[in-house]
C-alpha cells in the first residue's frame, strides 16, 4: 500500500463503525476506523455495560480487534475517530494512553465529528509526556 491516506474514507468507515455502537446509557456513539498497511481496515464502537467501569470506547475496541487479529504498531498506518461532538472528537485519557503503546510514531491519528471537522496528529501530540515502557526500566 502506498502512504497517501484517504482521511474522507477512512472517516466514512468510522461512521460506520460508529453505527453498531452499544450505548443504552450515555446514547453517544463513538466510532474508530484503523487503516493497516495491507489496506484493510479494522473497525470498534463503544460498547456499554450497566456496570459503567467495564465501558469499552471505540478506540480500544478497534485496537484491541487488530491485536487480536495478529496485527501490531506497525502494521498500523492510520487510525479515524468520529462522534457526534461540536467539534472534532478527542479521546479519553485510558483511549490516549493505549495509542501511545499501541501505534508507531507514524501513524496518523484523524480526529473528527459527523459535520466534517477534522484534526491529524501523531500520538505524542495526542499525549504529551505520555508514560511507556522506557519509564519502567
Amino acid at each position: 500500500m502506498n502512504n497517501v491516506i484517504d482521511v474522507n474514507r477512512l472517516v466514512e468507515k468510522a461512521i460506520v463503525a460508529r453505527s453498531n455502537a452499544y450505548t443504552p446509557y450515555s446514547k453517544f456513539n463513538v466510532g474508530c476506523a484503523v487503516l493497516l498497511k495491507n489496506g484493510e481496515i479494522v473497525m470498534g464502537s463503544n460498547i456499554e455495560n450497566a456496570s459503567f467501569g467495564l465501558t469499552n470506547c471505540a478506540e480500544r475496541s478497534a485496537l484491541f480487534s487488530a491485536f487480536s487479529q495478529g496485527y501490531r504498531g506497525d502494521d498500523i498506518v492510520a487510525l479515524a475517530v468520529v462522534g457526534d461532538t461540536e467539534q472534532f472528537i478527542s479521546p479519553c485519557g485510558a483511549c490516549r494512553q493505549v495509542i501511545i503503546e499501541l501505534v508507531n510514531d507514524n501513524t496518523q491519528i484523524i480526529l473528527s465529528n459527523l459535520k466534517g471537522d477534522i484534526k491529524i496528529l501523531d500520538k505524542h501530540a495526542l499525549l504529551p509526556f505520555s508514560f511507556t515502557s522506557k519509564d519502567l526500566e
